[in-house]
């Protein structure tokens, strides 16, 4: 046996960074590609901001579909994670040559479902290795991924930009970019085996509480409708304000940044006793500031702190929010994890489509992003809300 297999520490290293390529690969470039691409396929094809709404509609009810499947289909989690990459390689380079709406439909579709399969695979993995490695603070390292592959997938668009490529060329950059990245991810996540990281769920310290859990799936269904429209337009909205392409493009980039340094802070030293709950509810506030911060003030500037107010929070509440569904869940934890994943999913799904009804109305973004913004309102208050253990942090709130 190697070193590196005798160490812990390197263990759960290694699977932490493995984990976090394979996010960049399923949620970066998979789930998000398609934000960076969409004012180039506007420019050069004539495809509209409600076209756009529905394409990211596919995306999502693949995503939600595929996440369903993983939880009724019995499968090795290192055989999910690598056909789920192969299938975001594969769906990726094959936006590239294919023209038509019916077929960018189907083909965002299967990409859903190819992220959600490579998600459930590396989380299984990696968390459970964390946890035997007892290192599991380190899975804010692995969901950093998400934000970096936001940043490398803006960053590979921009450089097509400069390089004067377009939406074509720049599937076939990110289709590259997938392939490399998913070697490591599939080679350090597969090797040995982990166990699966709903085991070491513990029973609630205080008893199942099946209103306050409702809450819970509630806020986090709020919460995928609320990020999910400038998740999916922000550079579409900065492409209004300022025509040219490589002024726009760093939008995206600076949006993912925000979510890569948010995780790497919280995986930092601890501070102070604030509760778990109390840093979701203030993060999903911060966030629904930042989704009407463009409808309030129509400038650039604008939308540059609204990618830093929403990029800077998703994920943490994300992390938080699976957290919180855990400790309470108790010997229920996976079901309770389920429902709300799926309530997410549902919501992120209406989100583009509730956008594409009001674009065809001739309403344009702004009642869609204040209604997200109201949603994440709501949905920040539910997790605090009649509990008097909300301020300050037990030590199983933290």
């Amino acid at each position: 046996m190697s070193p590196m297999n005798q160490d812990p520490d390197r263990k759960a290293v290694t699977a932490a960074l493995a984990g976090m390529a394979a996010l960049v690969v399923a949620m970066g470039i998979g789930r998000f590609a398609f934000t960076p691409l969409l004012p180039l396929m506007q420019a050069e094809t004539g495809l509209s901001l409600a076209g756009g709404g529905w394409l990211a509609g596919a995306n999502y009810l693949g995503y939600l579909v595929g996440a369903l499947a993983a939880t009724r289909i019995r499968a090795a989690p290192a055989g999910m994670l690598a056909s789920g990459l192969v299938a975001v390689v594969l769906t990726t380079a094959a936006m590239a040559p294919t023209q038509g709406f019916a077929v960018w439909m189907t083909v965002r579709f299967a990409a859903g479902v190819a992220s959600a399969w490579a998600l459930v695979g590396a989380a299984s993995l990696c968390l459970g290795r964390l946890r035997e490695a007892g290192r599991p603070r380190l899975a804010g390292v692995m969901f950093s991924g998400v934000g970096l592959g936001i940043v490398l997938a803006g960053l590979a668009c921009q450089a097509v930009v400069f390089a004067g490529g377009g939406a074509v060329a720049g599937w076939w950059v990110l289709a590259a970019l997938a392939a490399v990245l998913a070697v490591p991810a599939v080679r350090g996540l597969s090797r040995g085996s982990g166990s699966p990281a709903t085991q070491d769920m513990r029973p609630a310290a205080q008893g199942f509480d099946a209103r306050d859990a409702r809450r819970l799936v509630w806020s986090y269904g709020l919460l995928g409708f609320g990020y999910i429209l400038p998740a999916t337009f922000l550079p579409a909205q900065a492409r209004v304000l300022v025509s040219d392409p490589a002024v726009f493009g760093w939008v995206w980039p600076v949006f993912g940044a925000a979510a890569a340094a948010s995780m790497w802070i919280a995986v930092g030293p601890r501070r102070g006793g604030v509760s778990r709950r109390m840093r979701w509810a203030v993060s999903q506030a911060v966030m629904a500031v930042g989704v009407a911060l463009p409808v309030v003030h129509d400038s650039l500037a604008a939308l540059v702190v609204s990618a830093l107010c929403v990029g800077g929070t998703f994920l943490v509440v994300t992390m938080l929010a699976l957290q919180e569904g855990a400790a309470v869940g108790g010997e229920r934890a996976q079901r309770l994890i389920a429902a709300m994943t799926a309530a997410f999913a549902s919501g992120q799904l209406l989100g583009p489509l509730v956008a594409a009804g009001l674009e065809l109305g001739g309403q344009g973004m702004a009642p869609a992003l204040m209604l997200a913004s109201a949603a994440l309102a709501v949905g920040a208050v539910l997790p605090v809300m009649g509990r008097r253990d909300a301020m300050h942090a037990t030590e199983e709130s933290r």
